[in-house]
């Protein structure tokens, strides 16, 4: 949880948050910074631009939902330093941290995984 606060208060040193979920889900709700790469697109050259001196946290819907745990594994195949959000967006909204997006808020559990 101690990252968890981390990010919520804008300390991302050294970590990038990766939505891991399709670009329409990203574009209704995604944690504040977070980057959009979608597991199923993640190759050698769509990931040429990372800094593999950071960590990725990966996070995706719900416990339910597997996107974040691939591409998770992805990242860590392509040489990348990773970590997985529990829980995914659905445990950060529940923990009352914000969102930004299209849908904010209590709006946000309302969107489907999409994975």
């Amino acid at each position: 949880m101690e990252e968890l606060h981390d990010l919520d208060a804008g300390r991302t040193d050294g970590y990038v948050v990766v939505e891991t979920r399709a670009p329409e889900v990203f574009a209704q709700a995604r944690i504040p910074g977070a980057i959009n790469l979608p597991y199923r697109e993640m190759t050698p050259e769509s990931t040429a631009h990372l800094d593999k001196n950071l960590v990725y946290v990966c996070y995706c819907e719900s416990p339910q939902c597997n996107a974040a745990t691939k591409g998770a594994l992805k990242l860590a195949e392509l040489g990348f330093k990773v970590k997985r959000l529990s829980g995914g967006i659905t445990s950060w909204i529940a923990a009352g941290y914000p969102t930004e997006g299209d849908t904010e808020g209590d709006k946000a559990p309302g969107i489907r995984c999409a994975c």
